[in-house]
């Protein structure tokens, strides 16, 4: 195993943090894949099942099992784990800009469009090959500004070479889902399976700036689209893992997932493991577009009527808003069929404020898919 540090330019004087990364298998064996957590850092499920994973992959590697490199980042996001307001974490927006720390990754494509078509051939092996290059390569010309930018150029160096990039967060309260493009569900099917999702929404453009996950795998078909007389791999099979809700922090969980993520790794040939029986997908992959968001219509104390991960019918209610002033109860019901896969931890709503979501097979939705 090898540590790496990657040093973040200091946002003020005597701050400066790093990316630590750990590297466990052979470099040279021409394969790769990326694990990261917490890059909402008060989002910790994630940072649990790293530690677990860098237990299990320093065994297999003096066992000689892993066939591929294997990164581990368990603290992906060093500047929001010390944002705290007298005791309370606030880890998913930067303090001092205000900007999701998972959105606006830069556009790789554009980075390297100009001059591409010169040096693509009809070898999709070459022609990966050469985007991973120009890419690692128009990186390290950036110079970021800030802490937060260098954080992200930091992360995306450690991830855009990877043949595999899975980004480790969770959700308010919530079952196990994730999020990934449609390109790539059948290759993520198999992780979907074993860690018993009970949503897996896709969408190939999820119409935010680009999250951390996206930047990583859209830059595939947006180059395909451009180019489309090459053939151009899915060179970053891409996916955010949600690892239930906030408070879900525990040995069994972690043990679990990293189970899961390990059978995964060995399904895709990564580790020298017999890959475990896959079990049946507990609900069909949705697309993103076919979640129902329910929102508070005004301000009151949130009773929940139904839990995380029940199957809901429309008209089913699903919270209750109470406004003890005037004694208002507005119920909120589902308009849709499908899951409930997550709601707010929160039981005070302001006007307006996101309840719960319900993943639904018919698309409903346009614009920005994904919240802030």
């Amino acid at each position: 195993m090898e540590t790496r540090r990657i040093p973040l330019l200091a946002q003020s004087l005597g701050t400066e943090r790093a990316i630590v990364s750990f590297h466990y298998g052979p470099q040279d064996s021409g394969r790769k894949a990326y694990l990261q957590s917490s890059l909402h850092a008060d989002e910790l499920p994630g940072m649990l099942v790293n530690h677990v994973l860098k237990q299990r992959l320093a065994q297999l590697e003096a066992e000689g099992k892993l066939r591929a490199e294997i990164v581990l980042v368990p603290v992906a996001n060093p500047i929001g784990l010390n944002q705290h307001v007298q005791g309370s974490h606030t880890g998913r927006f930067e303090q001092l800009t205000g900007e999701n720390f998972n959105r606006s990754y830069p556009d790789l494509a554009a980075l390297i469009v100009e001059g591409l078509a010169e040096v693509l051939t009809q070898d999709p092996l070459h022609n990966q090959r050469v985007i991973r290059e120009r890419v690692k390569q128009a990186l390290a010309t950036l110079q970021p500004g800030t802490e937060l930018e260098a954080m992200r150029l930091a992360l995306l160096s450690l991830s855009v070479d990877a043949d595999l990039v899975l980004d480790l967060h969770c959700d308010w309260e919530a079952v196990f889902h994730l999020y990934t493009a449609d390109p790539l569900w059948e290759t993520l099917k198999p992780l979907a399976q074993l860690l018993g999702a009970h949503a897996s929404l896709l969408a190939t453009v999820s119409g935010d700036s680009f999250c951390f996950d996206e930047a990583n795998s859209q830059i595939w078909w947006q180059l395909r689209g451009r180019f489309p007389d090459y053939p151009i791999p899915n060179g970053s099979v891409a996916a955010t893992l949600e690892l239930r809700g906030q408070s879900e922090v525990s040995w069994a969980n972690a043990e679990h997932d990293a189970d899961a993520l390990l059978g995964y790794l060995a399904h895709q040939g990564y580790v020298d493991l017999p890959p475990p029986a896959l079990p049946p997908l507990l609900h069909d992959a949705t697309p993103l577009s076919g979640t129902e968001s329910l929102q508070a219509p005004h301000s009151g104390v949130v009773v929940y009527r139904a839990e995380p991960g029940a199957w809901l019918r429309p008209g089913d209610p699903v919270v209750d808003v109470v406004d003890p002033l005037s004694d208002r109860v507005t119920t909120l019901h589902a308009s849709i069929e499908g899951v409930l896969y997550a709601r707010h931890f929160l039981r005070f709503a302001t006007c307006g404020a996101s309840l719960a979501r319900i993943a639904g097979s018919t698309p409903i939705r346009s614009g920005n898919l994904l919240s802030q």
